[in-house]
């Protein structure tokens, strides 16, 4: 089933401010919170659909992604990787939206106590190199990734300065009285647990360095420097953190014969003068493969001969783009003593004059026609 719009969740227009999308997630969050419907699995399934749906638009990155790409420029991975967002997600990553750790407890609150606050890993990026025919396709990519995992026999024990809360209060008297601010425990990194033992292998966050091989599926019709995000795929973090995203940035090889601009590619084809005055049929590169096309005889210079569908597809799923064959005649540089006298003969025979017909387009309109 296809994926609901990110503005339609929030119920918002594609011109909202942040402060606008921020307001309608802390709605929605508030309506659909577990707390407030509980046991209730519809009730949820929205809270998480809003959390995603915040989580892209929130972003300055991402949401110019999703504006230019839709859905698609997160598959493969992205975004929470088709709905695998589950509640730690959620409370780590937006528990500051209502101004305070963690979403039980705002203002008077709908259930007992502050959440915890989990630590996320950190993010690795790595860059892919893609093939044309590859973007054109789609391909699921097998990269090794080193990253950093607990170490086995790592136990932790309840960080003792902050009572596993993972955060510190603090107190400061000032000219409007008392204020009360809460951050991160120093001592075990807002995880609120501390390492008890590990291995002498291990670093001083219970966590070795480990080789992995990771599969990521990446859509048709990537562009260079798109980025993709594959969840839980990068470091760990120590105790009951959670591991942070695999960053696959793309990385768009340069073709032998075809150029990309946008969905559309560019072939450029180059006849001899006989081809072009008796016609021919050449064998040109598609990204899917070689295609015999037929060249019609007297054709001219400059002509450009468009094959529908032989693109690149579209990752919004709105077609594919085109294949412009441009069309060159290519004029000798020596000829022999018989060849220079037949084009000789040649120079006032009537065939041989210039007779441009309203049909032939000129160069500027052959412009147009290529971005129409």
């Amino acid at each position: 089933m296809a994926k609901k719009d990110y503005y339609e969740i929030l119920g918002l227009s594609k011109n909202a401010t942040a402060s606008e999308i921020k307001k309608a997630y802390r709605k929605k969050a508030i309506e659909f919170h577990p707390d407030k419907n509980p046991d209730d699995a519809t009730a949820e399934a929205k809270f998480k659909e809003a959390a995603e749906a915040y989580e892209v638009l929130s972003d300055e990155n991402k949401k110019a992604r999703y504006d230019q790409f839709g859905h698609q420029a997160f598959e493969g991975g992205g975004g929470f990787g088709g709905g695998g967002m589950n509640m730690d997600d959620i409370f780590s990553q937006f528990g500051d939206i209502f101004g305070g750790g963690g979403f039980s407890g705002f203002g008077g609150g709908f259930g007992g106590g502050q959440q915890q606050r989990r630590v996320k890993g950190s993010n690795l990026r790595i860059r892919v190199k893609l093939t044309l025919e590859e973007i054109a396709n789609g391909v699921e990519k097998k990269i090794k990734v080193k990253r950093k995992v607990q170490a086995q026999g790592t136990t932790y024990k309840t960080c003792s300065t902050c009572n596993g809360s993972g955060q510190v209060t603090r107190v400061t008297n000032t000219i409007l009285g008392r204020m009360q601010t809460a951050s991160p425990c120093t001592t075990c990194g807002g995880s609120g647990q501390i390492i008890d033992k590990k291995p002498a292998n291990a670093d001083a966050q219970g966590l070795i360095t480990k080789e992995e091989t990771i599969s990521v599926k990446i859509p048709a019709g990537v562009v260079d420097g798109m980025q993709l995000k594959v969840s839980g795929k990068g470091n760990d973090a120590p105790g009951n953190g959670i591991a942070g995203d695999l960053l696959v940035a793309i990385e768009e090889l340069d073709h032998e014969t075809l150029q990309r601009e946008g969905d559309n590619l560019h072939y450029d084809l180059y006849v001899s003068i006989s081809d072009a005055v008796l016609g021919t049929s050449k064998e040109i590169d598609t990204v899917s493969g070689k295609v015999r096309i037929k060249i019609e005889a007297g054709l001219q210079s400059g002509k450009i001969l468009r094959l529908r569908g032989k693109g690149i597809p579209s990752i919004n799923g709105y077609g594919k783009g085109d294949l412009l064959v441009h069309v060159n005649v290519w004029t000798p540089k020596t000829l022999s003593k018989q060849q220079k006298e037949f084009f000789e003969s040649m120079k006032n025979d009537d065939h041989f004059s210039p007779k441009p017909e309203k049909s032939d387009k000129s160069f500027f309109e052959k412009v147009k026609d290529m971005f129409s």
